[in-house]
């Protein structure tokens, strides 16, 4: 857990972190994420369309233990994040 937040949060200084459904999805389909992290809380639908497209793109996929509203507050931001990539 602690080494997936620290990689995060490396992605975020690096500036190769992508926030959100759309973003993460769109960057999938262009393969140029090498992973994903996926919140607890992340809906069902969601978690669906990125294991689909990250199959497709040879991506890596992790499901954290903490909630949307955690992840916003570890990348600094007053939302919530249910899907985050690193980009490759």
């Amino acid at each position: 857990m602690a080494d997936a937040i620290s990689e995060i949060k490396k992605g975020i200084k690096e500036k190769k972190a992508v926030m959100g459904t759309a973003q993460a999805v769109k960057q999938l389909k262009l393969g140029r994420l090498q992973k994903v992290f996926l919140t607890s809380n992340c809906p069902q639908s969601v978690k669906k369309d990125i294991a689909h497209y990250s199959k497709l793109s040879g991506c890596k996929t992790e499901i954290l233990s903490i909630p949307n509203d955690e992840l916003g507050v570890v990348c600094k931001k007053q939302f919530s994040i249910s899907v985050l990539g690193i980009k490759a």
